[in-house]
């Protein structure tokens, strides 16, 4: 979201930060004090209050201008204080908060943000299968703004909510813009909202004026998702006799879109099936405290595996982020965390984390639709309360943002027939049948008996999957045994399941990678949880990656599983190839083993010799590899006996 009139100055370097009231250390923003400990198991990263000071000295403004202090996240709860006057607290690790700090600025300012990310009852999230970093580990800058301004002050938005539809083929664009109070009283001298909207060429297509308006775009060029995600720009000025005394620029989307029990998800009135991922945004060695440029290699990987949309769990996102799924056409699932256990002393929090997240967001016309909680029927105790709690967020909601439906994602052992799973517009559950409990039919029975008992209601699948450890490997995978072949073996199943099931309104891989769970102990690395397509580090994609890239991208490739399964036993071998093309054939030391027409999985029965240069191709496109024939297992490609523990 661009300015002509606005300016930041970025507070970024040279932090004294202080952890567990020791000694300070200098450091650099983005920040997390749980990169390590938050990540290695044991369910022991110190959760507490941390310390961040610096000295800053006064940014470069004007009489007519102000200055605020704007955090885009900080988790979980922030304290700040300039100059010894406490500015403002916040409790809410995942969104944008600011505050005017004109008055109290000198030449050189003392300011100290106290962190806190300890156990409570009333901030959200305190329990669930994610590591709660502490830290400052997005951006905080000073912003300076003209006295007269687009609203800053109303849950960290920017003063103008822009929404779309179309009759016809025509765009209708309303904007609703919002004054500070300085603005407010210039509306008598004739200061006035002016808008324009430009298409991506720079053209002005529509104008008007009024901090309520409507424009008309005709032959509106529609944002169509993946294939086609184009962006108008809303030019939105305050003006007074000609001078512009506030501007913004805010990229928008053209879209209509729907759901429906039978047929899934329509985009622009097309039928467009949302299969996609979802996604954490922390990193190996790192954390949650990571750079634009990290953000932008993960939505390389979801857009190479062909995913159209995003469930971006299961807190707040970046804005940056928000941003690329806009400009790549990632339909959104956007959420707060509002999971695995109802807090009364928590309600008022849900409220602010919500209203946060619509308000901060609403322009994106990547989401469709808000995510009021996640597994929240984990816990048994306060049942009365949290079903009032959604009832209330479901109306809250819907006053916020008519124009997206809300949803929720239900916990696997809460049955078809709770009451919380008929509260939002549409509904998902996380099921893992076929990892956590045996039956991967059980995934066809479940979704047919839904649709049977509930045809009017648009069912999802939130979550599914099963843990894959690249160093682990097996010629007969199993439900348990954490083997990469395992993990493959159950993504062919599902994607062919939900090929037999089109009705649901969305499917979401969990996860796309590999993310921290210092609760859990499993796969012989604890502190992860390894359900991801890709590693934590990003750097290597299991071969269940290169299914959905056969089902769901265009992009010609042809992929032999097993790389990582060098060394077999027995006379014969399984070999599996990923591709999306129809046919592939398999080489052995320069000689074809055979040919094979099919589609996105083509399984090889291979008679071994000692050592196997193995070869696939598809037309000019090839892949290969090298597996050796052994007597005995190699003990290092089975999960290691002991301790095998889940969050809950």
């Amino acid at each position: 979201m661009n300015s002509a009139t606005r300016r930041t100055v970025k507070l970024m370097e040279n932090w004294q930060f202080t952890y567990q009231d020791k000694k300070k250390r200098l450091i650099d923003l983005p920040h997390t004090w749980n990169a390590v400990d938050g990540q290695d198991g044991n369910n022991d990263y110190f959760r507490g209050t941390c310390y961040y000071e610096k000295t800053v000295p006064k940014p470069v403004f004007g009489d007519g201008e102000l200055v605020y202090l704007q955090f885009h996240g900080v988790n979980a709860s922030a304290r700040v204080i300039l100059n010894g006057t406490v500015v403002c607290t916040h409790d809410n690790g995942y969104s944008t908060f600011r505050a005017d700090v004109t008055k109290l600025l000198k030449d050189e300012n003392e300011l100290r943000v106290e962190v806190d990310n300890s156990k409570n009852d009333r901030v959200y999230p305190q329990v669930a299968d994610f590591t709660f970093y502490g830290g400052i580990y997005r951006d905080v800058e000073f912003l300076i703004v003209p006295e007269a301004h687009f609203d800053l002050d109303h849950y960290g938005g920017c003063g103008v909510m822009v929404s779309a539809d179309v009759k016809g083929k025509t765009g209708i664009v309303t904007v609703r813009s919002y004054l500070n109070q300085k603005a407010k009283k210039l509306q008598k001298d004739g200061l006035a909202v002016c808008l324009t909207l430009y298409d991506a060429q720079g053209k002005a297509v529509a104008t008007a004026e009024g901090t309520s308006a409507v424009m008309k775009v005709a032959d509106a060029h529609l944002w169509n998702g993946v294939h086609d995600p184009y962006l108008y720009r809303l030019n939105a000025q305050l003006r007074q006799n000609k001078k512009v005394l506030d501007e913004l620029d805010i990229p928008y989307g053209i879209r209509t879109f729907s759901f429906d029990p039978d047929r899934g998800f329509f985009l622009n009135g097309v039928s467009y099936p949302l299969r996609g991922v979802s996604r954490h945004q922390d990193w190996k060695g790192i954390g949650n405290a990571i750079s634009y440029r990290q953000m932008e290699q993960d939505m390389e990987l979801i857009r190479e595996v062909g995913a159209n949309t995003i469930r971006l769990a299961h807190y707040q996102h970046n804005q940056y982020f928000y941003e690329l799924c806009d400009r790549y056409g990632m339909v959104v699932w956007a959420e707060i965390p509002y999971i695995s256990a109802h807090m009364p002393s928590g309600r008022e929090n849900t409220f602010f984390q919500m209203r946060e997240l619509i308000v901060q967001n609403y322009n994106h016309p990547c989401i469709v639709t808000w995510g009021i909680s996640n597994e929240i029927t984990i816990s048994r105790k306060h049942r009365a309360d949290m079903l009032d709690n959604h009832h209330a967020l479901q109306r809250f909601v819907k006053k916020l943002d008519r124009s997206r439906p809300t949803t929720l994602a239900c916990y696997a052992m809460c049955h078809p027939f709770h009451p919380v799973s008929k509260i939002t517009d549409l509904v998902a559950w996380n099921l893992y049948l076929g990892w956590y409990v045996p039956g991967l039919f059980l995934n066809d029975w479940f979704m047919k008996f839904y649709h049977w008992k509930y045809p009017k209601r648009c069912l999802g699948y939130s979550e599914y999957g099963a843990e894959g450890m690249p160093n682990l490997h097996s010629s007969n995978p199993r439900r348990g045994d954490h083997s990469e072949e395992y993990q493959a073996k159950y993504h062919e199943y599902m994607l062919e399941c939900f090929e037999r099931h089109p009705f649901l309104w969305a499917t979401y891989v969990w996860n796309i990678f590999d993310f921290a769970a210092d609760a859990r102990d499993q796969g012989g690395e604890p502190g992860m949880n390894h359900k991801g397509l890709v590693t934590f580090d990003r750097k290597v994609k299991k071969d269940s990656f290169y299914i959905y890239k056969a089902w769901w991208s265009d992009e010609p490739f042809v992929h032999l599983c097993g790389k990582r399964f060098q060394y077999r036993t027995g006379q014969v071998t399984d070999v599996t190839v990923y591709s999306n093309q129809e046919k592939v054939a398999l080489y052995n030391n320069g000689i074809m083993v055979a040919a094979k027409k099919g589609r996105h999985a083509f399984h090889f029965k291979l008679l071994m010799e000692k050592e196997n240069h193995l070869e696939v191709r598809a037309g000019k496109l090839s892949d290969s590899a090298v597996i050796y024939q052994t007597k005995q297992p190699r003990p290092e490609y089975k999960v290691k006996k002991g301790k095998s523990q889940n969050w809950v």
